[in-house]
């Protein structure tokens, strides 16, 4: 694995470009007051296509029962669900406890007893060396302040043969597609954070945080650098959305 780079002296949090402490505070924020009504704006975004996306990709995580498996940036359970319906033993990582509660919450109304929820901030896990068969984090990558040092310590937590799998927002290819795309998420989706969630401003960083993430090839040179081989990349929507698979070996 490559030397650890220098810390930024700024980073990205939407357009905008803060010291990394301001993009972790304001990134808290922003979580804690669009956590309630977080999945109901997911559906809406995407007219519930983001369901069919968390199938997929948990599809190609491909869970086996009993496993170890670590869910970053998971609050509200989501991918944790799907992971645990399949016999996995799973835990739940994220740095705002607002979206841990929601997901806590959630796992009781299912009956799931057996998931493990921890605040635990991406970039520093309290978790021992080898002790998870997969990493998996969905949409979540780009909201880290320094996106190396999640990828390092998703590579220290994995046992030998491990994989790690990221769903994340990224840069359609598709021309046409493109610009329709753009629009929408540039002026339709605040609007919707503003009506539903009483929140335009934290939807408009969110949609111009993916602006500011890294296009497929560059993310994928980053896991390289982080040490994962076989990185494969599933573009969906002609990479709006994309799935990135690593294994450490």
């Amino acid at each position: 694995m490559t030397e650890q780079t220098p810390v930024p002296a700024t980073v990205s949090f939407g357009f905008a470009d803060v010291t990394p402490e301001e993009k972790t505070a304001r990134v808290g924020q922003v979580f804690t007051r669009v956590a309630q009504r977080y999945d109901l704006m997911n559906d809406l975004m995407s007219a519930g296509m983001h369901r069919a996306w968390k199938d997929r990709f948990v599809r190609l995580v491909r869970p086996r029962p009993g496993e170890p498996i670590l869910d970053l940036a998971g609050g509200t359970g989501d991918i944790a669900f799907r992971l645990a319906r399949k016999g996995a033993r799973v835990t739940v990582a994220d740095i705002n406890p607002d979206m841990l509660k929601v997901g806590q919450a959630r796992a009781r109304r299912r009956g799931l007893t057996d998931l493990e929820f921890v605040e635990a901030n991406a970039e520093a896990l309290p978790f021992a060396d080898a002790a998870f068969a997969a990493v998996t984090i969905a949409f979540g990558i780009r909201n880290v302040t320094h996106i190396e040092r999640a990828l390092a310590q998703a590579h220290r937590v994995l046992q030998w043969g491990g994989r790690f799998f990221c769903l994340e927002f990224s840069t359609t290819e598709w021309p046409g597609f493109a610009s329709l795309y753009d629009l929408y998420a540039m002026e339709v989706v605040p609007r919707l954070g503003a009506m539903v969630a009483r929140d335009r401003d934290s939807y408009r960083y969110l949609v111009e945080s993916i602006r500011r993430f890294p296009d497929m090839a560059s993310f994928r040179t980053m896991i390289e650098a982080a040490g994962f081989k076989r990185v494969v990349v599933t573009p969906i929507l002609g990479g709006a959305v994309a799935i990135h698979r690593g294994w450490k070996i």
